[in-house]
């Protein structure tokens, strides 16, 4: 079942609060990103910006199971909800 954009912003923004929280990931994140921590909440509420951050997290299967073993969810959840949010669409090249 396809996320809606409501539940992908969720997880999304549960997201955010892992990286947030996380001291070694979270400079990461910003370096990637070039955001600033004021950005973090000053963007949070624009779904453009919580795409970036299940692009970071999805970068690496590590962060992927510590994300969701944290918050619960399976490990397909946040590749689906990337992909209900602004940009995360799968192309189809054939």
């Amino acid at each position: 079942m396809p996320f809606s954009a409501d539940a992908a912003e969720t997880l999304a923004l549960k997201a955010l609060a892992w990286l947030a929280a996380n001291d070694e990931l979270l400079p990461v994140f910003l370096g990637a990103t070039g955001a600033s921590e004021s950005d973090l909440r000053e963007q949070a509420a624009d779904p453009s910006f919580l795409g970036s951050v299940l692009d970071f997290l999805t970068m690496d299967d590590a962060w992927v199971m510590a994300f969701c073993d944290s918050v619960g969810v399976a490990y397909e959840q946040p590749m689906q909800a990337r992909m209900a949010l602004p940009g995360g669409a799968q192309v189809h090249w054939t």
